[in-house]
């Protein structure tokens, strides 16, 4: 599903579930030793998953670390992406594109324009967000258009939407600037593809987003990514 989102220079790997063969490496036992068994089967998952996609990029296995703000740390010349929500887990990755090291945040204009240097996904139930959560999301500008998305299509969870974009910009976000970016710097607006099949229980549309990062000196200030719900998931996807 994941891979209809991205382009063709990015590896993908998804489940739906946790496979009994996944497990971790040296160094990565460490950071979950603690955490609850749902907790471990998500981060065992995913590091597995990112494992086989940095496979098809021609990549031996190696121990994916976590950073002091739980941003997986990829292999020199990687960027890469993952996410996990109930019944589902997926990774992404690429090689880095620029002139440089991937994600480097003093990664000049010509480095940043030469290939892939970002990437962020994010998938979410498609269900409505826990009461009082978009209002600490969303900005008042997205209120309008996203309205008049709810009017036009009312079946489209638009609130998960948003939380779900806002995830993906900034997975691909703090790796090239080294710095937080909050919901509220971020204005998302959607445009959906003209066709949305409706069936009992079952939902599928896509579309495109795009993304104003608002934070001041903000060395990236527009992003474009992909979104689709299928399965009873949101899916997002955004490729610098």
């Amino acid at each position: 599903m994941l891979s209809s989102l991205l382009p063709p220079e990015v590896a993908v790997a998804e489940v739906f579930g946790d496979p009994e063969d996944a497990v971790l490496l040296p160094g990565e036992e460490a950071v979950i030793a603690r955490a609850v068994e749902k907790r471990q089967r998500e981060y065992t998952t995913t590091r597995h998953l990112a494992r086989t996609a940095l496979a098809q990029l021609g990549l031996p296995p190696v121990a994916i670390g976590t950073g002091g703000n739980r941003e997986p740390l990829w292999p020199a010349g990687i960027v890469g992406s993952m996410t996990h929500c109930r019944g589902y887990r997926a990774a992404a990755v690429a090689r880095f594109g620029g002139g440089g090291g991937a994600g480097r945040a003093d990664a000049g204009v010509e480095d940043r324009a030469a290939g892939v240097v970002g990437l962020g996904i994010d998938a979410e139930p498609h269900a409505p967000l826990p009461e009082g959560v978009l209002d600490t999301i969303a900005r008042p500008d997205e209120g309008p258009g996203l309205a008049a998305l709810a009017a036009e299509r009312p079946q489209v969870r638009w609130d998960r939407l948003v939380f779900c974009a806002k995830e993906s910009v900034y997975k691909a976000w703090f790796p090239v600037a080294q710095r937080w970016l909050g919901f509220g710097e971020a204005s998302v607006e959607f445009v959906p593809d003209e066709e949305i099949v409706a069936t009992p229980g079952i939902l599928a549309a896509s579309g495109t987003f795009s993304a104003r990062i608002l934070q001041s000196g903000a060395p990236i200030t527009q992003m474009t990514g992909r979104w689709a719900i299928e399965s009873g998931l949101v899916l997002t996807a955004v490729t610098l």
